[in-house]
């Protein structure tokens, strides 16, 4: 019986407070701006060329408020150009080596959820959409992609932005976990033999034995079949580290897991990044099918299908929204297809809501 256990709450680890700060900039007027609202909060102040040390004596609270100030008062580009250490260690040569690996005062501030783009992160309830794909043959579903929203004061956010915004708080793998977890929970109780794609970051996967232990339990406990769960990787993505992609992937496989290239065609590393993954699946990007039915288009799209199909791997041809479409992609060769033609990202219906058998995406028919 498959587990209908519901997607994690997220928890996010926010710093403590900081009872005394080291910055440094390049820009020369930044840290007299700075320097100028410390003293406005009575903060203990010491300045030398390019360093400004900042302690509150009374153990934190004021460099909270500087937090505050500054994320209102400086630009994002004065923001950007200052480097914090919180709390540094008192020698010298080890001072000197934190600031020097320190994040920027834009970072510092998007982890302690000052920000108001951050807020969004700590408040959000998490849940994914699912999108049909269907066999091009008949049109009938065979699998669904999960697509990771948010809900904050009832106004939905898609996942692009929230992952943007995650990048930039070093929050990328915790939402990354999330995304997976909240997907397989979201879809175990409805999803019976169809395929569950899901996307994934290889820079959010430190070491696959470790980040994906959590993902992997939910799995087992699920009740999915492993080799139902097939992970989705951009091609640009893909391209930027491929000896790491290439670990990540073997130790998914290693579960029965799939692997998907996504974006296929949007990149000009589409043949050798298929040979050197291998993948199971091979995603036309939107942008290249919508391109049809240009003849420079059509070749591209033929000639990854033949590479595709030569690697034994099925081809998804993504944003489908016409007819046309429809029949330019299955007469090129494509398999399977994605687009609003077939159906747009959906979320289940609560259980309480859900018709006999259990929710189950709508597909659109022309």
């Amino acid at each position: 019986m498959p587990s209908t256990r519901r997607g994690p709450r997220p928890t996010w680890e926010l710093p403590g407070p900081a009872r005394r700060i080291l910055l440094a900039s390049p820009v020369d007027h930044v840290l007299p701006a700075i320097r100028r609202v410390a003293v406005q909060l009575r903060l203990a102040v010491e300045s030398s060329p390019g360093l400004l040390e900042v302690v509150d004596e009374r153990g934190g609270p004021r460099i909270d408020r500087l937090f505050h100030r500054l994320a209102r008062e400086l630009t994002a580009a004065e923001i950007e150009a200052v480097r914090i250490a919180a709390d540094p260690p008192d020698r010298g040569t080890a001072r000197v080596a934190e600031l020097l690996a320190a994040p920027t005062l834009a970072v510092e501030l998007a982890r302690r959820g000052i920000t108001a783009e951050v807020g969004v992160l700590t408040e959000a309830q998490f849940h994914a959409a699912y999108q049909p794909i269907v066999s091009l043959a008949d049109r009938e579903p065979v699998a669904h992609e999960a697509l990771l929203r948010g809900v904050v004061d009832g106004r939905e956010i898609g996942g692009g932005d929230l992952f943007f915004v995650a990048e930039a708080a070093g929050w990328l793998p915790r939402l990354d976990e999330i995304s997976r977890e909240s997907a397989i929970a979201g879809a175990a109780p409805w999803l019976e033999g169809h395929d569950l794609y899901l996307n994934f970051s290889p820079g959010s996967i430190l070491r696959p034995q470790v980040s994906l232990a959590g993902t992997e339990r939910l799995a087992h406990d699920s009740g999915i079949a492993a080799n139902q769960l097939v992970f989705e990787v951009v091609e640009s993505h893909a391209a930027a580290d491929r000896g790491h992609l290439l670990s990540i992937l073997e130790h998914f496989r290693s579960l029965g897991w799939r692997v998907a290239v996504d974006d296929a065609g949007a990149g000009w590393s589409s043949r050798s990044l298929l040979g050197a993954v291998r993948p199971d699946v091979v995603k036309l990007s939107k942008a290249l099918v919508q391109g049809l039915p240009d003849e420079g288009v059509r070749a591209v799209i033929r000639a990854l299908v033949e590479h595709a199909h030569g690697l034994g791997a099925v081809v998804v041809a993504e944003g489908v929204e016409t007819e046309r479409l429809a029949d330019e992609v299955t007469a090129l060769g494509a398999d399977l297809g994605q687009g609003w033609l077939f159906g747009r990202p959906v979320r289940p219906q609560p259980e309480a809501e859900q018709p006999t058998g259990g929710w189950q995406p709508a597909v659109i028919r022309s």
